[in-house]
């Protein structure tokens, strides 16, 4: 189910993914009344991810596209795990990739409901109380070549059923002293259907009901109900919950059982996982990060967080854009994290403001220059943008300039600053190099030069070709920076299987592991940096570009006193891995 159909939209032909193939067939059957409602349902017990960014732009991107409904709704049926920061985080992060939903609803606001369907079940004899372990459950479940074994307890009356089941809400039964099961089929080749867990104990305050509850449902049982009840037509899910649909469809149907659903009942579907490269997703394991400070927090520029994309730079449409680029499909691939950065630099070309700023400084000192001299020269905001504007810059007779721009001996296609080379300094002079001074241990810390007077920008002798151009600062109008430089945090390809695959061979955790896989280059801190006194003006997360070095924004943590800024991608891919 990879076809792609092309359609024209609005004047304009746009190919349709799988999923909205299937829902324009289904609108065309007329099956729920021509409608369409989606839902994204995350569960409040992390920061949202990378991976989380396709599903949201899938389930409002549809509902947007055929005039429907996207909810937000929590999935918080684990309380142990969850919290209202995780809450005010997700929304946070719909928000700022482009996302409004219609309401807000929670797998809470049900318990009540489907606490009365699993009465309702346990009445009509399917269901039951089950006092075994876990690990006993767990054994006589069968393998999928092999039936599974009937529970000791599985035809225990009916009275007795309610009565344990009450307990298991009133807090007189410890965590997995038992559980309610689903009363299906042992032996079905579908292992979800040998009957399935549907509610455990957990004697942790709720952060929405409190201690209400004590007895909660497992996600098979409450996430299809859920989509009933608020009347979702369309579930969409990633592809490990396709053999979980049918179970989907069994509760649904015995919820509804003896009423003529007709077409009227969501249906789920299931699209592939994002994976990406040099990336690892997993809340639990993203959560170890943080706790163990192997990063700084949920929003680490390094980290694969909505939020952390965001801190890095990352524009909400570059991500839409890269979701777009890599589609929806029925099988899992790993994607090349270099598209997600392709994707990423297309975008801040059109809207990042250009300025200069140097990274490795040495004192350029432009010697025929008047001393006490300062003009003031145009800056282009945005090539790419007509409508950006532009901003003033300072030039003067001492500026800081790039210390790799400058080689005392060049090879000959080096077309940067060497003695006797001709240059032009960025949107001021033509210059040529006349020399350097160094200290007592051979590091330079003065290149000295010439300008021609007359090859100023927009002067009629400033189009004399010269091969390079260089960036620089004025020293006396610039100030003075902390510039953090982004890599990958991981240094293999897959960290997913490189974990299992260290854990498994060194019989060690996943910290042990995590360890082992981080690149030390990952984060390098450059404290002694110079930029154009012009971006204290702009507030935190604003975009800009380097010019000459990468993309970079102001980090969250910048003030006027210490300028912070974040490198998001480089102008090219150069990521390397050093051993």
């Amino acid at each position: 189910m990879t076809d792609i159909k092309i359609e024209e939209v609005g004047g304009e032909k746009k190919s349709l993914n799988f999923i909205e193939q299937i829902v324009e067939n289904d609108l065309k059957e007329g099956k729920n009344g021509g409608r369409v409602q989606t839902r994204f349902p995350p569960e409040p017990n992390g920061y949202l991810h990378i991976g989380h960014a396709k599903a949201i732009c899938l389930d409002f991107g549809l509902a947007a596209r055929h005039g429907g409904v996207c909810n937000l709704r929590f999935d918080d049926t684990n309380p142990t795990k969850e919290d209202m920061e995780y809450v005010e985080a997700i929304e946070e992060d719909i928000k700022w990739l482009g996302f409004e939903w219609e309401n807000v609803y929670y797998a809470s606001d049900y318990f009540q409901q489907l606490w009365d369907f699993a009465v309702q079940l346990i009445k009509e004899g399917k269901a039951y109380i089950d006092e075994q372990t876990s690990e006993q459950i767990a054994a006589q479940k069968g393998t999928p070549t092999q039936p599974g074994v009937e529970s000791p307890y599985r035809n225990r009356p009916m009275e007795e059923n309610l009565r344990l089941f009450e307990k298991m809400n009133s807090g007189e039964i410890e965590e997995g002293a038992m559980v309610l099961r689903a009363k299906i089929d042992m032996a079905n080749p579908n292992m979800h259907f040998r009957d399935p867990i549907i509610y455990r104990v957990v004697k942790h305050p709720h952060h929405r009901t409190g201690t209400t509850w004590k007895a909660y449902p497992m996600y098979d049982f409450a996430h299809g109900q859920s989509d009933f009840f608020e009347g979702v037509t369309h579930s969409l899910c990633t592809l490990e919950f396709v053999v979980h649909r049918p179970l989907y469809d069994l509760f649904i149907d015995w919820l509804k059982e003896g009423k003529d659903l007709k077409d009227n009942r969501p249906r789920q579907y299931e699209f592939n996982k994002l994976n990406l490269s040099y990336t690892l997703m997993s809340k639990r394991n993203l959560l170890t990060l943080v706790k163990e400070g192997l990063v700084n927090g949920w929003d680490d520029p390094r980290m694969p967080t909505i939020c952390g994309f965001r801190r890095r730079g990352y524009s909400p449409e570059s991500i839409r854009k890269f979701v777009d680029k890599i589609g929806y499909t029925t099988y899992d691939a790993l994607n090349e994290f270099a598209l997600l950065e392709s994707a990423v630099r297309e975008d801040l070309n059109t809207r990042a403001t250009r300025v200069s700023a140097v990274l490795n400084p040495v004192k350029l000192i432009i010697t025929n220059y008047p001393e006490g001299q300062v003009e003031e020269l145009e800056a282009i905001n945005n090539p790419e943008d007509p409508e950006a504007g532009s901003h003033t810059i300072e030039f003067s007779r001492e500026l800081w300039m790039e210390r790799e721009d400058f080689m005392e001996d060049a090879p000959k296609k080096y077309f940067r600053m060497t003695p006797g080379q001709e240059v032009r300094l960025k949107n001021a002079y033509i210059v040529k190099c006349t020399g350097c001074k160094k200290d007592e241990n051979g590091t330079i810390t003065e290149v000295y030069c010439e300008y021609d007077p007359h090859t100023k920008s927009g002067m009629p002798d400033a189009n004399r070709k010269v091969k390079g151009t260089l960036h620089w600062v004025s020293c006396a109008h610039c100030l003075k920076a902390e510039v953090r430089l982004y890599d990958r945090l991981w240094k293999v390809e897959n960290p997913r299987d490189e974990l299992a695959a260290i854990r498994e061979a060194k019989n060690c955790d996943a910290l042990e592991a995590m360890k082992e896989m981080i690149n030390p280059d990952s984060l390098n801190i450059l404290t002694n940096c110079y930029v154009e006194k012009f971006v204290a003006t702009m507030p935190p997360l604003s975009y800009l570009q380097f010019q000459r070095i990468g993309y970079f924004n102001v980090d969250k943590d910048s003030t006027s006193d210490k300028m912070i800024f974040n490198r998001t991608v480089g102008l090219k891919d150069t990521f390397k891995i050093k051993n």
